[in-house]
């Protein structure tokens, strides 16, 4: 079992950078694959990044490339997204999930547990 809180989110200026956290709990977190997600209104969930158990592999939609990066460290068991350039499309709730396996998905399928979100506005 992994619990996961989410906090970071708020409102910044197009062009801007934000850092998102996730804290997860459960004794599984470090063997892991972690993705962050976002759903915007409107819109479908989609995913943002993606890390391997050991931060040793890392996925980014092509909507993101460049501009945010995703880490981990398994001794706190935190994930981060470090969002920079933000533009007014990546505002939506942003989520952090943890899969069963050590490798990540690249669809929501693949994740079994989720945090709450937390709220990213980008303003023009």
């Amino acid at each position: 079992q992994v619990q996961l809180v989410e906090s970071g989110g708020g409102l910044v200026q197009a062009g801007g950078s934000l850092r998102l956290s996730c804290a997860a709990s459960g004794r599984t977190f470090s063997s892991s694959g972690m993705g962050w997600f976002r759903h915007a209104p409107g819109k479908e969930r989609e995913i943002v990044a993606a890390i391997s158990w050991n931060g040793g592999s890392a996925y980014y939609a092509d909507s993101v490339k460049g501009r945010f990066s995703i880490s981990r460290d398994n001794a706190k068991k935190l994930v981060y997204l470090q969002m920079n350039s933000l533009k007014p499309e990546d505002t939506a709730v942003y989520y952090c999930a943890a899969s069963r396996a050590s490798y990540y998905y690249t669809d929501h399928h693949g994740y079994s547990y989720w945090g709450q979100g937390t709220q990213v506005t980008v303003s023009s």
